[in-house]
């Protein structure tokens, strides 16, 4: 299966208008939305759902996994990552999750440079977390800084608007809340958006809007 597979070409997804797919496991669905491969993938970005006491079978992470819990409590046997938790399990590494209140998760695999090997567990939610403000009102928080890849959530306020820029190794967005437009469409919770090498991006936040965002990992080889 391919589904925005194409890293030379932008893409998005509106969350509303994906439906919610079945997995191999009852009680967990998801709304996919960039995938090569089928259950055994070598790339995916997705939403997943899980069901008030459902779980996922033991697996292995051959290229990694990262998450961002957006509602309820995700768990293994490493412990409870409620609403606002960033975790990243290197490749190699492996769990069995489930969830006994149900949750729903942001989640990215197979995408670590082959060399990460760290593993991150980060409370975005906590009152002392280390938001830095610059002089426009954006907010960041910084959850992981690579060589290959730099992640953060950002806040914008209403009605910023931020001039044209470039990214020479990619730009990738998921709206976690709020709302922004820009150059590829309006943008509302949970959509996602993609952009490689080299594409212009100017957003303007209609509304207080928080993002995950990552650059850095879409270079042009």
């Amino acid at each position: 299966m391919e589904l925005n597979a194409d890293l030379r070409m932008p893409a998005s997804a509106k969350f509303d208008e994906l439906c919610w797919t079945l997995s191999p496991q009852k009680g967990v669905r998801r709304k996919m939305l960039e995938r090569v491969g089928g259950e055994h993938v070598s790339r995916a970005t997705s939403i997943v759902r899980y069901a008030a006491g459902s779980s996922f079978y033991d697996h292995t992470h051959d290229g990694g996994e990262e998450f961002l819990v957006l509602d309820g409590t995700f768990s293994d046997a490493s412990g409870d990552f409620p609403q606002g938790w960033y975790v990243r399990n290197p490749p190699g590494s492996s769990h069995a999750p489930f969830s006994k209140d149900g949750c729903v998760i942001f989640v990215k695999l197979g995408q670590f440079h082959r060399f990460d090997r760290r593993a991150v567990r980060k409370d975005t939610s906590c009152a002392n977390a280390d938001w830095c403000e610059s002089e426009n009102g954006t907010k960041t928080l910084r959850l992981f800084e690579g060589a290959h890849e730099h992640v953060s959530l950002v806040k914008w306020p209403a009605g910023l608007k931020l001039e044209p820029s470039k990214f020479s190794s990619g730009l990738e967005i998921f709206v976690i809340s709020g709302r922004f437009v820009d150059e590829f469409g309006d943008h509302k919770l949970h959509d996602w958006l993609r952009i490689p090498a080299g594409f212009g991006h100017a957003p303007r936040a209609i509304e207080d809007t928080m993002l995950y965002i990552k650059t850095g990992h879409l270079s042009v080889k």
